[in-house]
């Protein structure tokens, strides 16, 4: 885990310390080519320059994101805004499906929008994998 996100992971309550521990742990062992870094202030994995996952704190919960996970066609996460994107919210370690959150991971490697080039492309996502 990348100092930077285990330093976010410290400054949350226990409960939501856990749950970040937990994510980090299972998404850098699902994707461990994928590079991992703190953008717009919140932990992010990212494949060849596309970010793919990540999680930050809420007001009440902490959010799990996919970016392209509405392509995932899975139960458990829901539609999060006007692009590709699908989150999951916890308030407790103990409600991550780990046996989901695996699955998931493994659809973010082979399912992919590219996020990298929206702006060279003026909004517009086009399909990576």
């Amino acid at each position: 885990m990348h100092p930077d996100t285990q330093a976010y992971n410290d400054t949350q309550s226990a409960a939501d310390k856990a749950i970040c521990d937990l994510l980090a742990r299972e998404i850098a062992q699902a994707l461990p080519e994928a590079e991992n870094r703190i953008w717009h202030r919140h932990p992010v994995w990212f494949l060849d320059g596309n970010p793919v996952a990540g999680y930050s704190k809420l007001k009440s919960c902490i959010r799990l994101l996919f970016w392209s996970g509405q392509s995932f066609e899975e139960a458990g996460l829901a539609n999060e805004g006007s692009f590709k994107a699908a989150e999951a919210r916890y308030t407790d370690a103990a409600q991550v499906d780990v046996e989901a959150l695996r699955r998931w991971l493994g659809k973010a490697r082979d399912i992919q929008w590219d996020y990298k080039n929206i702006v060279k492309r003026k909004g517009r996502l086009e399909r990576l994998k």
